[in-house]
């Protein structure tokens, strides 16, 4: 049932990401599944059609610092510091370059 779940939640993620996402180093499908947990509030592709902030183009730097904030309450945000708390610093980069990416 995980497996199943796993592969649905991917091929909703690539499908809602589109094709941007996957130009230039490829990413493992762990990171692709995080960034389409991201896009439902983030927008496709990261791109924010709304008051919630655009993740697509932020610098890596920017990016991983925001997520440590949200991490220790720095930065102050009870749904971002929920999602923050759930990524080790790996993950946190491994996001920060995948968003990066996306023009």
């Amino acid at each position: 049932m995980k497996n199943r779940l796993t592969c649905i939640a991917l091929a909703m993620g690539a499908l809602y990401l589109g094709s941007t996402a996957w130009a230039g180093e490829p990413a493992d499908s762990r990171t692709r599944t995080m960034a389409a947990n991201c896009s439902y509030c983030h927008g496709p592709d990261g791109k924010s059609r709304g008051a919630i902030p655009s993740l697509a183009g932020l610098e890596k730097g920017y990016f991983v610092q925001q997520m440590k904030d949200f991490q220790s309450g720095a930065r102050p945000a009870v749904v971002m510091q929920k999602h923050a708390l759930g990524y080790n610093d790996e993950e946190i980069e491994k996001l920060a370059t995948w968003f990066a990416a996306i023009k």
